[in-house]
């Protein structure tokens, strides 16, 4: 069953499900393991630093030729970082 997701009426906004928090986990996680801090990896993309951010803490959602790009900026890619979500996310298959 899928997790509902939760409103705030105060923000507007919705605090995504757990995998989706997990995604922005996963994707942290590989900018750190490239060793970047968020403004490198953001001159990398050539974006500002609130570019990552704001898709790091839930704000911005991705799509998915930017996952791509954020991928290659830290040295791996889409294929890779799909397998070990895949692999290390709590929810299994």
């Amino acid at each position: 069953m899928f997790c509902k997701p939760t409103y705030i009426a105060a923000m507007v906004k919705i605090l995504w499900e757990p995998r989706q928090s997990a995604f922005r986990q996963a994707l942290r996680d590989l900018r750190k393991q490239a060793g970047l801090s968020q403004v490198e990896l953001a001159a990398r993309l050539d974006k500002p630093q609130s570019f990552v951010s704001k898709y790091e803490s839930g704000e911005r959602r991705l799509e998915y030729i930017e996952v791509e790009m954020i991928c290659r900026a830290c040295n791996t890619t889409l294929g890779a970082f799909a397998e070990a979500f895949e692999r290390d996310c709590p929810w299994g298959k």
